[in-house]
């Protein structure tokens, strides 16, 4: 049964179980079962309970990113059957998100993408080290509603001050959103450079998103 089926995905990703997660997406679709119902009814129930006890102190980073993994080694198995038949997850929005130059810390920016992409956002992650043009240039070409900037380190976080300012210049700040975070970011630092989102971590990222676009 399809719920059995539901209820053992959902486990994968509560378990942190790749293999395990990539296995029932290939059972699912050997049996016929809609690609898009396993990830919104099997998969998609698992990162949101995990989330919400990494918020609620219940689950620690370890398990955030296995439960990350184990999402994403099943939308792998699932997404090019999606696209064989011309199915989309309903879009909630278009982010671009990076580690801006200078640091190269790349777990939490990792996270936020996978958490993101899980709950239906297209996410192009740019990686760590990313200059300030690549920030501007890719949220202009892809069209992005939200850019997401993270920095871990005091002497990076000012970079973010920098993407903002390029995007201002190069026009796109009345249709991009900036999202800011990392260890040394503030919600006091984020009103000052004139970001519009923040969050202190990977759970509340995906809600932070979602207001954004709530009032784009």
């Amino acid at each position: 049964m399809s719920s059995e089926l539901f209820a053992a995905m959902t486990r994968s990703i509560l378990d942190g179980e790749a293999e395990d997660a990539a296995d029932l997406a290939r059972q699912a679709l050997a049996q016929g079962l809609d690609p898009l119902a396993a990830i919104n009814q099997g998969y998609v129930p698992g990162i949101q309970q995990v989330g919400q006890e990494f918020s609620c102190g219940d689950a620690f980073l370890p398990e955030l990113v296995m439960a990350g993994e184990a999402m994403k080694a099943a939308i792998a198995v699932l997404e090019p059957e999606m696209a064989r038949q011309g199915v989309e997850r309903s879009l909630e929005g278009r982010v671009v998100i990076g580690t801006v130059h200078g640091d190269i810390h790349d777990i939490g920016k990792t996270l936020v993408g996978t958490l993101l992409a899980a709950h239906g956002f297209e996410v192009h992650d740019l990686g760590v080290d990313v200059e300030v043009t690549r920030f501007v240039e890719t949220a202009r070409a892809v069209k992005a509603d939200i850019v997401g900037l993270s920095a871990l380190l005091t002497t990076t976080m000012v970079v973010q001050r920098d993407v903002i300012e390029a995007l201002e210049d190069a026009g796109l700040r009345p249709s991009v959103r900036v999202m800011v975070g990392g260890a040394p970011v503030t919600r006091q630092w984020a009103a000052e450079i004139g970001a519009e989102g923040y969050s202190e971590d990977a759970a509340g990222a995906v809600q932070v998103a979602r207001q954004l676009m709530a009032v784009a």
